[in-house]
């Protein structure tokens, strides 16, 4: 298995709540001014449904056990099974992986799927692993939590230096325990073991199409709005390249090692090829004088969208004041603060939030899950035709939230979100909600 680069640990601002799901759940509570919500669903919303924790022992390469702290959460199911990706970092913890479970709640209801948050993790630098290491450790990992996860109950996927591969093992796994071939319990998995055609681009192309789907109304012409990706892994290259087709200018590129900046612009193609030969971004070829800068430099560089899609708190309030873009396209999950959030609000920019933005990747995971059920496999243009149509009316009703309650796209997004499942708790005969 090819190996990846070392990740540096995500940066925490000074005097901001350390937790991250704190932070997260800022969220509600802000959404929540605008909803009459009822003491017991705000209750029900506000702590995470289950969450199991485990130690994987696993037997490395030289004879040795070594174990790894590993989590998975259900955060709620109101809407339906719990789904979401699994990712592997070193500096995974509990606490992030409640608070990706909470995002994960609210971004499945934003854009309408039947389904719930949830979220795993193990602490793990993967890049350290041989890849039979990594099939142990992932085996491992399903055989941990075999009795949460399934395919009526929670659904993982890839996330964060996770991959088809790993999907692949994952459910090979399950569906050894449970004794019957059970596709559906995972999504991401490769194309031959029942994977979704178009799953390899579905974050970045969702990116795309909200922001295509808003250029008008956010004052962007294609020919003129430059970009810059900050991160250029699969969600950044795939949105790069796809806005590149269209006439966006790419002006700015960066990984977890450098970052290059270009005024006259790049062409995404050329730096992942290079990406790959080299294994950095610094040095790709440019357009005009291009330099490499610091990815602290990037984010304060001139553009027209910004697009943060790498970890969390790449924007906050030590560096949101210094930022030019017009446009903050949230291809992460939690790139930004709410201190950031709020300042850039300030300055009168346009966040795109990350439950509505990167919600194309979930969105195919439904439609990969949809199929396995079926055993019907649809063509690629057609999950591309699906995708653009699931994403495009809750783009709309976000923005109109926005406008018609004065809020920001954030605010605006989750309000959505909680009216949709407050409208699944009246369903069930528990008073969620009244409109205000």
């Amino acid at each position: 298995m090819q190996q990846v680069s070392p990740m540096p640990e995500p940066p925490m601002p000074e005097a901001e709540d350390p937790s991250l799901f704190t932070r997260a759940r800022k969220r509600l509570q802000q959404a929540a001014k605008y909803l009459d919500v009822d003491a017991d669903a705000y209750e029900k919303l506000f702590y995470p449904q289950e969450t199991l924790s485990a130690r994987l022992m696993v037997r490395m390469d030289n004879g040795s056990l070594r174990s790894f702290a590993a989590w998975r959460c259900r955060y709620d199911d109101t809407r339906g099974p719990t789904k979401g990706g699994i990712r592997y970092h070193p500096s995974v913890t509990e606490d992030e992986v409640i608070a990706l479970a909470f995002w994960m709640t609210f971004k499945c209801a934003v854009v309408d799927l039947p389904f719930g948050g949830g979220k795993g993790g193990i602490c793990v630098d993967p890049s350290k692993l041989s890849h039979t290491e990594l099939e142990r450790l992932s085996r491992a990992y399903a055989r941990a939590f075999a009795r949460i996860i399934g395919p009526d109950r929670d659904i993982p996927a890839p996330d964060v230096y996770t991959n088809a591969m790993i999907m692949g093992w994952m459910a090979q796994e399950y569906s050894t325990i449970v004794g019957q071939h059970t596709p559906a319990v995972i999504t991401g998995k490769p194309i031959v073991l029942g994977g979704s055609l178009g799953r390899d681009d579905a974050t970045g192309r969702g990116g795309y199409v909200v922001l295509r789907h808003l250029e008008k109304r956010l004052g962007l012409k294609p020919e003129k709005a430059r970009v810059i990706l900050l991160g250029f892994g699969n969600a950044s290259f795939h949105c790069a390249r796809l806005l590149h087709d269209d006439g966006y200018e790419i002006v700015g590129l960066s990984d977890s090692k450098s970052a290059v900046y270009d005024p006259d612009g790049m062409d995404p193609y050329a730096v992942m090829e290079h990406k790959t030969q080299t294994g950095q971004v610094g040095g790709a070829p440019t357009k005009g004088n291009g330099k490499e800068i610091s990815n602290d430099e990037l984010i304060e560089c001139e553009c027209d969208v910004l697009a943060p899609g790498a970890l969390e708190n790449q924007i906050h309030k030590d560096n949101a004041a210094n930022v030019k873009a017009r446009v903050v396209l949230e291809l992460a999950n939690g790139p930004i603060t709410p201190t950031g959030d709020d300042i850039l609000i300030d300055k009168g920019i346009t966040v795109l939030p990350d439950i509505l933005a990167n919600a194309g990747g979930v969105v195919v995971s439904y439609f990969e899950w949809a199929q396995n059920r079926a055993g019907y496999y649809w063509p690629l243009d057609e999950v591309h035709q699906r995708l653009s149509d699931f994403m495009k009316p809750s783009t709309d009703l976000t923005w109109d939230y926005h406008v018609e309650k004065e809020v920001d796209m954030r605010t605006a997004s989750y309000v959505l979100a909680l009216e949709r499942i407050g409208e699944s708790l009246n369903a069930r005969g528990t008073r969620a909600f009244f409109r205000t």
